[in-house]
């Protein structure tokens, strides 16, 4: 009775929160980030996991049922952007985050991280330095190359195109 009382009040916090406090409540029962900020999607995916933990998940004998059934069907799902692995060869183990498999972390038209970029504009030489999560350029952190291109013409660039990055770092040397 006390886990369903523990559930219940649980499942009745979920409909206070905020986006953002719901964003990190996925993030603690999934154990990976939502990328969805919509609050109804998520109120939703956290009382079923909830639910599922307290009460148990899908039996072994219907997650067995499931992939048998997902292996024949063409399936409209939208995957992670990153995973590289295909979900139907997951291991047996469904309960796993996607983060635990192999995923593209690198955009193939920039140079590896601490490499630079250079850009010739209106005679002046920009150096941009990539980053792990980002680039830097005159000392200052931004998330996107179209962010430094924007701070460098003072118009709206993709920035790609600005640096001529649109093919693979390879090609565009």
């Amino acid at each position: 009775m006390k886990t369903k009382t523990k559930t219940a009040n649980a499942l009745a916090a979920l409909k206070g929160m905020t986006p953002k406090q719901l964003r990190e409540r996925y993030a603690e029962l999934y154990g990976e980030p939502s990328r969805s900020g919509n609050k109804q999607w998520l109120i939703r995916r956290c009382a079923w996991r909830i639910q599922a933990l307290a009460e148990g998940g899908l039996s072994e004998r219907a997650e067995r049922r499931a992939r048998q059934l997902a292996r024949d069907q063409d399936l409209r799902i939208i995957p992670p952007k990153d995973l590289t692995m295909d979900p139907l060869d997951r291991p047996a183990d469904v309960q796993q985050p996607a983060r635990r498999y192999i995923r593209r972390t690198h955009d193939a038209r920039l140079p590896m991280p601490g490499e630079q970029i250079t850009r010739v504009y209106k005679g002046h030489q920009y150096v941009v330095d990539v980053l792990e999560d980002g680039f830097a350029y005159d000392g200052k952190r931004y998330q996107s190359l179209s962010a430094v291109a924007h701070v460098i013409t003072g118009g709206h660039w993709n920035g790609f195109k600005f640096f001529n990055r649109e093919q693979p770092a390879e090609e565009a040397e």
